[in-house]
């Protein structure tokens, strides 16, 4: 039986092209975090800097420094509160490469001690953006941690790959905001999250923008696939959730998981020399 606990704040707020708005915002949710016990805060994709293409068209004139500024006092008042942080922004890379779109990892010391780079970016991402080409694991308390942004989900072979990395947790931040209205996102996204951590049974963060019009709430998912806790749509909110490692849940996976990913891709004999189950065209 593993051991370890963490508490997860799961924020939402109307992310937009404001870094100041933003940054203020976050810097609320921080001060809540800690009053709840939290041991570690998630943002949603591009919180801090805006979501380029949907917040702001491109990058041409944009506030680098103030992003800089910003950033510093976040990672600042996480070293007074002594939280974990995964703060999505965006990061400048040198011209002419274009930037990442990232998650910073800040440490409870107020240091940035790692960072996610999205490594799979919608087709318009990768006109704006560099997308990345590595993982990011942590461990707290006893729990390990991966992260990934928004559209990665559209890509089970990277699950696959965290569950043999002996992931616990997966904290990933989505932009699905400022819509028309209802998308198929309302009916796919966490839909489709319950599926990952189900099939590969480990805890989900889901951390989303609640800007109007956002198609679905920040959640958070349980081994077995279940959602547990759900903020409102379109409305700010924090969820604080724990990941206990002692807890055991449903999982028919078991024992069976192994198989596939050895690309064994039946549970059944390997030669089954009987006639009726080799000829499959008669009764």
């Amino acid at each position: 039986m593993e051991k370890g606990t963490l508490r997860i704040a799961t924020c939402q707020f109307a992310v937009g092209a404001s870094i100041k708005r933003n940054a203020a915002s976050i810097g609320r949710f921080l001060g809540q975090a800690k009053q709840a016990g939290a041991d570690l805060v998630h943002f949603s994709e591009c919180a801090l800097s805006g979501y380029v293409g949907t917040d702001f068209p491109n990058f041409e004139g944009y506030d680098w420094d103030l992003l800089k500024q910003e950033t510093l006092k976040i990672m600042e008042q996480a070293g007074k509160l002594g939280l974990w942080v995964v703060l999505g922004s965006t990061h400048p890379l040198t011209p002419p490469n274009k930037p990442h779109n990232s998650l910073y990892l800040i440490s409870p010391d107020g240091k940035i001690v790692d960072r996610y780079d999205k490594r799979f970016g919608t087709p318009g991402d990768v006109r704006r953006l560099t997308s990345g080409n590595r993982f990011v694991h942590f461990v707290v308390n006893g729990v390990k941690c991966s992260l990934l942004i928004c559209f990665d989900l559209r890509f089970p072979e990277l699950y696959r790959e965290l569950y043999r990395h002996d992931v616990h947790c997966v904290l990933q931040s989505f932009y699905n905001a400022r819509q028309s209205g209802p998308s198929i996102h309302t009916h796919i996204m966490r839909q489709t999250m319950q599926c990952r951590a189900a099939t590969n049974h480990f805890w989900v963060s889901m951390a989303n923008s609640s800007a109007y019009y956002s198609p679905y709430p920040s959640c958070f998912i349980q081994p077995d696939g279940m959602i547990v806790s759900q903020l409102k749509p379109n409305r700010p909110g924090m969820t604080v959730n724990t990941v206990d490692l002692s807890r055991t849940f449903y999982d028919p996976m078991e024992g069976f998981r192994e198989m596939a990913l050895a690309g064994q891709l039946t549970n059944g004999p390997d030669n089954l020399d009987d006639p009726r189950s080799k000829d499959t065209g008669t009764l």
